[in-house]
C-alpha cells in the first residue's frame, strides 16, 4: 500500500514528513514511511533499468554511477525521517510510560480483589498496592523528566541507541526488589504489636534473601561489565556497531542485524522465569524478601554467565582474503589496469544493522592513496553490491601505475586489512 501511495504521490494537504506533531496523522512516522515507499520504488524501477537518463544510458560505469547517487540521496533522506521517528517516538515514551504504568495497578487491584473474596482484606494487600502505586509513580515521574531521551528506557537504552539486554534484565530486578522492601516498609508502617514488626525486620535478613540478593548483584554486575567489554571491542576495532534510528522491544532477543541470538533470548527467558517465582513467593510470603531457593539462583547465574560469554565471542574485524579482475562476460583475461573493476573477497565488509542503503553508501576502498565510495548495485528487493563478503569497485584513473593496497572502510569506521595488488598501465 505504501508503494502504491508513493507511486501516486503525496495526498494534497498533508504534511511534509518532518512533522512531529502527536496528533498529526502525517507526522514524523507517516513522513518516514512515505520516504521508505518512495526509496523502495526508485530502487526497483533502477532496477528494472526505468528512470535512467540518455546521457548516461550508453555507458555501463556511468549509469552504474548515476544509479548509485541517486540511490544515495534517497537513502540519506529515509535516514533523516527515521532519525526523526525516532526522535518523535523517543518522545512519547513517558507518556507510555504513564499508562503502563496505571493499567499495572489496576491488574494488581482486579487480582487483589479476586484473590481477597472469602480470604478478606488484609494489611499486605494495602501494603502491595500502596507500593505498586510508589513505583508506578516514581517511573512516570522520572519519564517525563527524561522524556527528551526516552524516558524510563533511557537507563536501558545503550550507546548504539538500542535497547540493552543485560540492563534490561538488571533493571528489572532492581524494581522487583524495591517493590520487595516498599511492601515489607508498608507492612511494618501499619504493625501494631512488637513481635509482628521482629518479625517483619527479620524478613529482611541475609539469610532469608540470599539467593534474591545475590542474583541481583550479579545482574548488575553483569550489566556493568558488558557495556565495559563492548566499549573495548569497539575502540579496539575487534566489534563493529552502527546506530539504530530508533529502541525496539525486539532488540533484547536479537542481534544488531535483527536476527534472534541464543545467549540473549536464554538469559531474558530465565531471568523471566525467576522473576514470576521470586513474584509468587512475595505473594504468598509478603513479611520477608523472596526466598530464591538456590538451585533456581544457580541457573540465573549459568544463565548470566553464558550471555557474558556470548558477548566476548561475538563480532570480529573485517578481513579482506583475494583480490580479483572483475570479469564480464567474453571479456579476455587480462591484468589489473586502471578503469578496470576489481573484485574484493572477504568477510565482515557489512556490520550488523547496515544493511540500509544510507549505511551501505557510507563504504570506501582506499586504493593506493585514492578513496573510492562503492557503488550501490540494485537488484529487485535489494543490492547484489555491496555484500558482506563481496564489493566491487572501479579502479580510478587517479591510481598510480605499479604496486598499491587496498583497504575497506566499513560504515562502522572499521578498517580491513592492506591487500597489495599490482596495477598495470
Amino acid at each position: 500500500m505504501a508503494v502504491q501511495e508513493a507511486r501516486q504521490g503525496p495526498e494534497p494537504g498533508t504534511h511534509d514528513g518532518g512533522c512531529a506533531c502527536g496528533n498529526c496523522p502525517h507526522g514524523a512516522r507517516e513522513g518516514h514511511r512515505r520516504a521508505v515507499a518512495a526509496f523502495l520504488v526508485k530502487r526497483d524501477e533502477f532496477a528494472a533499468g526505468q528512470g535512467l537518463p540518455a546521457a548516461v544510458a550508453h555507458s555501463a560505469s556511468a549509469s552504474r554511477q548515476w544509479v548509485s547517487e541517486e540511490l544515495t540521496q534517497s537513502a540519506e533522506l529515509v535516514a533523516e525521517r527515521g532519525r526523526a521517528e525516532g526522535e518523535s517516538w523517543l518522545t512519547r515514551v513517558w507518556l507510555r510510560t504513564a499508562c503502563t504504568a496505571g493499567a499495572a495497578v489496576v491488574a494488581l487491584l482486579l487480582a487483589q480483589s479476586l484473590t481477597a473474596i472469602g480470604a478478606g482484606w488484609t494489611t499486605a494487600r494495602t501494603a502491595g498496592l500502596l507500593a505498586a502505586l510508589l513505583v508506578g509513580g516514581a517511573l512516570t515521574a522520572a519519564s517525563y523528566f527524561h522524556r527528551a531521551r526516552g524516558g524510563a528506557l533511557a537507563p536501558v537504552i545503550g550507546e548504539d541507541n538500542r535497547l540493552s539486554t543485560s540492563r534490561a534484565v538488571a533493571a528489572a530486578w532492581v524494581l522487583f526488589v524495591a517493590y520487595a522492601v516498599l511492601v515489607l516498609a508498608g507492612r511494618l508502617a501499619a504493625a501494631s504489636g512488637p513481635v509482628e514488626r521482629d518479625a517483619l525486620i527479620a524478613g529482611l535478613d541475609l539469610a532469608r534473601g540470599a539467593g534474591a540478593v545475590t542474583v541481583l548483584a550479579v545482574v548488575c554486575a553483569i550489566a556493568v561489565l558488558v557495556r565495559r567489554v563492548v566499549g573495548l571491542r569497539v575502540l579496539g576495532q575487534r566489534l563493529q556497531k552502527v546506530r539504530a534510528h530508533r529502541p525496539q522491544a525486539a532488540d533484547l532477543l536479537t542481534d544488531d542485524a535483527g536476527r534472534g541470538t541464543f545467549a540473549d533470548i536464554q538469559y531474558v527467558v530465565i531471568s523471566a522465569v525467576a522473576l514470576a517465582f521470586a513474584a509468587v513467593r512475595l505473594a504468598r510470603r509478603p513479611d520477608q524478601l523472596p526466598d530464591l531457593p538456590w538451585g533456581l539462583a544457580v541457573v540465573v547465574l549459568v544463565s548470566a554467565a553464558t550471555y557474558l560469554a556470548g558477548k566476548y565471542a561475538e563480532g570480529g574485524r573485517p578481513v579482506i582474503l583475494s583480490v580479483v579482475r572483475s570479469r564480464e562476460a567474453g571479456d579476455l583475461d587480462a591484468p589489473i589496469r586502471t578503469g578496470d573493476d576489481i573484485e574484493i573477497r572477504g568477510a565482515g565488509f557489512v556490520p550488523p544493522g547496515a544493511q540500509t542503503a544510507d549505511r551501505l553508501s557510507r563504504m570506501v576502498v582506499r586504493i593506493g592513496a585514492v578513496h573510492v565510495h562503492v557503488p550501490l548495485v540494485p537488484v529487485t528487493g535489494g543490492f547484489s553490491n555491496p555484500t558482506d563478503a563481496v564489493l566491487t569497485v572501479p579502479v580510478p584513473v587517479e591510481v598510480e601505475p605499479g604496486r598499491v593496497e587496498v583497504q575497506v572502510v566499513t560504515a562502522a569506521g572499521v578498517e580491513t586489512n592492506r591487500y597489495a595488488i599490482d596495477v598495470t598501465d
